[in-house]
């Protein structure tokens, strides 16, 4: 009888440190950023090793301004991912917070959370405009798959799932932002991200692992195949096959150059190995999702498999 007790006491206690924090340090994109100033074409938008084509054949045949260029483009899909989820997460956690109590600090974090991600969704969307690329849709079967996704998640699914989306574009992000190389612009709107996402990931692993200690068998074998999923769609859509056109590329070509690059795969399970060390140690990865980890590039002692994988 002592347990619930003592976590529910717990995640009130951490919920009302988010709220303290989250009125201390946020921010307004609109006021913090300077949407005026010029994008340098000089400058990449992500170290050149993060671009996923880094150190293949293809990246030799391109120009430096090229290279550049498709910094930049690969930085607007990662953000056009960004607002996809984000969209999706909104959706869940007003699903999250309609039946229950709004009194809490629990679902008063939850509603503050929602704002931060309206606000991030602004700020993507308008620096993928000021990096004069597209907004990056995803491909018809993933946004169904983001349909159905959001409509039938359960709590474990919810916070796991934007756990791990939350830590592969922290991990880029943290580096990005104190690189003075790089395009002020992104190097802004990720430091931002990086200050408001610490809160979320937070109040993502500690309800993740609340809920899932006390979940059944069945429940957990479920949560662990669609969580799968979204990690295996997710990673591997981050970088659109349309970004390889806008430098004269061709796509297919491209995208079989990154699926097999081990620079790329190496920034995969980089960004990931925070959010791969969570759900290890609580046991999600494992049974028939963990082919999807796998085939995601994502598990860092698999990575080389899957690639060979992908070259067959």
């Amino acid at each position: 009888m002592t347990t619930p007790a003592k976590a529910a006491t717990d995640r009130e206690d951490i919920a009302r440190r988010l709220l303290r924090s989250s009125a201390k340090a946020s921010f307004d994109p609109l006021v913090e950023i300077d949407w005026d100033a010029p994008v340098d074409p000089g400058r990449y938008a992500i170290r050149p090793e993060r671009v996923s084509l880094y150190g293949t054949e293809l990246w030799e045949r391109l120009s430096e301004a090229q290279r550049r260029e498709l910094s930049r483009h690969e930085t607007a899909s990662v953000a056009s991912i960004g607002i996809w989820f984000e969209t999706i997460l909104m959706q869940m956690l007003i699903r999250h917070a309609y039946d229950r109590d709004p009194t809490s600090n629990h679902i008063q974090y939850a509603y503050t959370e929602i704002g931060d991600e309206c606000r991030h969704s602004v700020m993507f969307a308008k620096m993928v405009g000021r990096l004069g690329a597209p907004y990056y849709r995803v491909d018809p079967l993933t946004q169904f798959l983001g349909r159905v996704f959001k409509t039938l998640s359960n709590s474990p699914l919810t916070f796991s799932a934007a756990l791990y989306v939350e830590e592969i574009l922290d991990q880029l992000q943290r580096e990005t932002m104190v690189d003075e190389e790089l395009e002020p612009l992104v190097r802004a709107v990720s430091r931002i991200h990086v200050v408001e996402e610490a809160r979320h990931m937070r109040y993502a692993r500690e309800e993740f692992l609340r809920v899932w200690a006390r979940r059944g068998a069945l429940s957990r074998a479920y949560s662990r195949l669609v969580l799968a999923l979204v990690v295996y769609f997710a990673t591997t859509r981050l970088v659109h096959p349309d970004c390889y056109a806008a430098v004269g590329l061709d796509p297919r070509a491209a995208r079989r150059a990154a699926r097999r690059n081990p620079h790329w795969r190496n920034s995969l399970t980089w960004m990931a190995r925070k959010a791969v060390a969570t759900f290890r140690e609580a046991g999600v990865i494992r049974g028939p999702g963990r082919g999807l980890w796998r085939r995601a590039g994502v598990l860092e002692d698999e990575a080389r498999a899957s690639a060979a994988e992908a070259a067959t």
